[in-house]
């Protein structure tokens, strides 16, 4: 007989263990967690309570893998520094915006601005699209994708300007309402939805988008302006962990490693690297879908997890704490931190029931608390 929700959590650290009905969508993704949608992102309370158990306001955190930078919001809302680093252009991106300080007056001005002039945009300008984005966006959605992001370029706050234009491209791509995560194919005909439960058409239009993500990112930030330590900052820096030359001492590491062979985190975001012309350094990546899970791609994801560990130990004081926050279903990471050094402390299991899309699974993530030797 399997064991109940509540018999299963008296066996895990409830600290580090929500369910559904405690911790719903809207807490997970509070304020600058929801500027953009990202696939494999840890919640934020989950990084609130590490800050709280390892660190102490003032100190500096580090996240090598910073994905869309859950560990640096909730270091600047905990009293922290931080530093992200990650080898994707987009999710650096993000980060900057999530992260950075605003003359709050004048960004709301320069929003409202934009949406002011999404009705009066004329034809699309900027230069040709790519084949990709022909076929992905209905032709009237792609001219108002294009006419929005000629008309940033000059603004202050292009950057913010230019994460609402890819959240917008997100959702005004030609796919099912129910696969925006995992599009394979553009949808080019009427189809039964599972979402709204009737017949819906692909996307045609994307300034509904383009005002709605517009008024939203302005909200969301002011939200996080009001909650970050005044005198707290962080550093994103693009590139490959495994060489990056960090200044230190930083005061330990809280990060969540890409699991090998479930994301590609450049594909994921495709439409944002064709709309924005950003760096793509897929080559570079650990871990990614596109390389399987076979003996060669773990052998070389265990190798680039603990030679990132590797490359970071310099910029760390002596005896700060590294977490690393996995689901370790391979069993890869006793031979991981023996390879980087590293020495396990302790081990906290959690209860992982998130529900995204249509994806209704559950699963386990360990908390590995650990430290260099």
């Amino acid at each position: 007989m399997a064991l109940t929700q509540e018999a299963l959590y008296r066996e895990l650290d409830l600290d580090l263990s929500w369910s559904e009905r405690d911790l719903p969508e809207r807490e997970r993704t509070k304020h600058v967690h929801r500027l953009h949608p990202y696939l494999g992102k840890f919640i934020p309370q989950l990084v609130e309570v590490l800050l709280d158990r390892y660190f102490s306001a003032g100190e500096h955190v580090l996240d090598p893998f910073a994905g869309s930078g859950t560990t640096l919001v909730q270091a600047l809302e905990s009293g922290l520094d931080a530093t992200g680093v990650d080898i994707a252009a987009f999710n650096c991106l993000l980060m900057q915006v999530k992260t950075s300080r605003y003359d709050l007056f004048s960004l709301e001005h320069e929003i409202r601005s934009v949406v002011a002039g999404l009705d009066s945009q004329g034809a699309p300008k900027g230069g040709r699209a790519s084949s990709y984005l022909r076929d992905w966006y209905a032709p009237q959605a792609l001219a108002e994708l294009l006419s929005f992001r000629a008309a940033i370029a000059d603004y202050e706050h292009a950057d913010v300007l230019r994460v609402i234009l890819a959240r917008a491209a997100r959702s005004a791509r030609r796919t099912r309402h129910f696969d925006l995560e995992f599009p394979r194919s553009p949808q080019l005909e009427p189809y039964w939805c599972h979402k709204h439960r009737r017949t819906c058409r692909p996307v045609e239009r994307a300034s509904h988008f383009l005002r709605r993500y517009s008024l939203d990112t302005l909200e969301r930030i002011k939200q996080f302006q009001r909650l970050r330590g005044r005198a707290r900052s962080a550093a994103v820096m693009h590139g490959d962990a495994r060489s990056i030359q960090l200044q230190g001492p930083l005061d330990g590491i809280i990060t969540s490693p890409p699991y090998p062979g479930l994301i590609d985190y450049h594909e994921q975001h495709r439409y944002a690297y064709e709309l924005l012309g950003l760096d793509d350094r897929r080559k570079q990546e650990l871990g990614p879908a596109a390389r399987g899970s076979g003996r060669g791609a773990l052998t070389d994801y265990s190798q680039g997890i603990a030679a990132v560990f590797e490359q970071l130990r310099p910029a760390l004081r002596p005896g700060a704490p590294v977490l690393i926050v996995v689901n370790d279903r391979r069993s890869l990471y006793p031979e991981i931190l023996a390879a980087a050094g590293l020495e396990l402390e302790e081990c906290h299991r959690r209860h992982v029931n998130r529900r995204t899309g249509r994806r209704a699974g559950e699963y386990y993530e360990d908390v590995l608390v650990t430290h260099f030797a």
